[in-house]
């Protein structure tokens, strides 16, 4: 299956110091970053951050207070009617009458666009051949969830938005789905994802944007974003409770708990530290599980960056040079 790759040198996806206000309150707050061709995007921050705002807007169902915001060149709200055709977007839920049949619904979407996805082609890259008879409701939602994506892709779309594209879904269906929107970055297709997961944005996104309380704190490939920590530490897994005073002793450096099960040493990971720490556990007869050194995790990143914002102001940290809009 092919998609449009577009043309020209501009993102597919600009924000310029969007500003979205409801009533009193700032959902999004001087927001600047752009998504390109090609690439897939993460769009990503806690419940609240302004997300869905932000979306809503570069689909074109909702109008910035105050900003720009182009997709492929056009106002997603003025320009709305010749912009959708090249657009796919996916939702979590909802949308699909109930009784309606997976083969029946994409021919139904196939007829709204002028050169769409072959349905029954677009229904096995999904997995759903099998399942073609069925109706939605008779769907799991794992299965919902790759017809909404089949959906989305119908109309060989040159910029795709999708919408926690693998909640709810099996580990298969999950590979399924992730190979799939890789598929997308090879086609030319400029992919914005939102999603909660934050291994899944690690694996899959060129680049990504965290935001928070309508500001970005973030905007860089995760690579350069796991570099960004002068911190010192070693991470490792094993049964709760230890005795972290006993093992910081050994270690000659602090040991904390983090969150059940997972510990965080303060030290350079030297091979004198790591051999120190396995000795430690095998005299107490305890496992190792996960061990990391010198490197965080998406999730350590995100979670730095949003605790921090949540008490202060946080300038951005971008691949892309300083930060553009209002300081």
């Amino acid at each position: 299956m092919s998609f449009p790759s577009g043309t020209g040198e501009a993102p597919a996806i600009e924000v310029d110091d969007l500003t979205i206000r409801y009533g009193d309150h700032v959902a999004v707050d001087g927001l600047s970053f752009s998504a390109e061709r090609g690439r897939i995007t993460a769009l990503l921050g806690p419940n609240g951050a302004g997300k869905t705002s932000t979306v809503e807007t570069l689909e074109g169902y909702r109008t910035p207070s105050s900003g720009r915001v182009r997709v492929l060149g056009l106002d997603p709200h003025r320009d709305h009617r010749a912009l959708v055709p090249r657009l796919g977007v996916m939702l979590q839920s909802g949308g699909v009458a109930t009784g309606i049949r997976p083969l029946e619904v994409l021919q139904l979407f196939a007829s709204y666009y002028d050169d769409p996805a072959d349905p029954v082609e677009l229904l096995e890259l999904v997995g759903l051949a099998d399942h073609r008879r069925s109706t939605w409701r008779s769907l799991s939602g794992g299965e919902q969830q790759r017809l909404s994506l089949a959906l989305a892709l119908i109309g060989r779309p040159e910029v795709a938005f999708l919408d926690e594209p693998t909640a709810g879904i099996d580990p298969a269906g999950r590979l399924l789905i992730r190979r799939i929107i890789a598929e997308l970055r090879t086609e030319g297709v400029a992919v914005l994802l939102t999603t909660h997961d934050l291994d899944e944005a690690e694996r899959l996104a060129d680049q990504v944007v965290i935001i928070d309380h309508g500001r970005l704190l973030a905007d860089a490939t995760p690579a350069d974003l796991m570099r960004s920590s002068d911190a010192r530490e070693v991470r490792f897994a094993a049964p709760a409770g230890l005795d972290t005073a006993g093992l910081a002793e050994r270690l000659g450096a602090a040991v904390s708990e983090v969150t059940s099960g997972e510990y965080l040493v303060a030290a350079e990971g030297s091979p004198k530290v790591v051999a120190a720490l396995t000795a430690w556990l095998a005299e107490h007869d305890l496992p190792l599980g996960d061990l990391r050194v010198g490197r965080q995790s998406l999730e350590d990143v995100f979670l730095r960056l949003t605790e921090s914002a949540a008490s202060s102001a946080t300038p951005a940290m971008s691949s892309r040079g300083s930060r553009r809009g209002r300081r």
